[in-house]
């Protein structure tokens, strides 16, 4: 299965997806300038990526093309919790992982809830609760 596509820098939009630096990121705004007479139009990505947090960008002529990551939206139900990790249990395949419990949902996550989490890039995340 791919995890990532590609297209061209021009199509992306706000809340749209983009591989910046190997980071899956959620574009927040696009610039595009447009030089001299001859020149081709530049675009300007602001991202933050959707791991970490951290602020990137890009500029590139319009026509390059980037990668744009698959981003799987998965649920499972929580079975257990110790500190702050959670043991999942996938509701479509019924495997079983640990994750990380993000700051925001550590008062919320109790065992029997589901959980929806992300699949990106091969790596998983919790994002919010059914």
């Amino acid at each position: 299965m791919t995890e990532k596509t590609k297209t061209e820098i021009k199509n992306l939009k706000p809340n749209s997806f983009v591989i910046i630096d190997g980071a899956p990121c959620r574009v927040e705004k696009v610039q595009i300038s447009t030089s001299g007479k001859h020149g081709a139009s530049k675009v300007r990505i602001e991202a933050i990526g959707l791991l970490d947090d951290r602020r990137r960008s890009i500029v590139a002529p319009s026509t390059e093309e980037v990668e744009v990551p698959i981003i799987l939206k998965k649920n499972a139900q929580v079975l257990y919790i110790i500190e702050n990790k959670a043991q999942l249990m996938d509701l479509q395949d019924f495997s079983t992982f640990e994750l990380e419990i993000p700051e925001e949902l550590k008062d919320k996550l109790e065992p029997g809830k589901e959980i929806q989490y992300f699949e990106v890039l091969g790596i998983k995340t919790l994002k919010q609760i059914k």
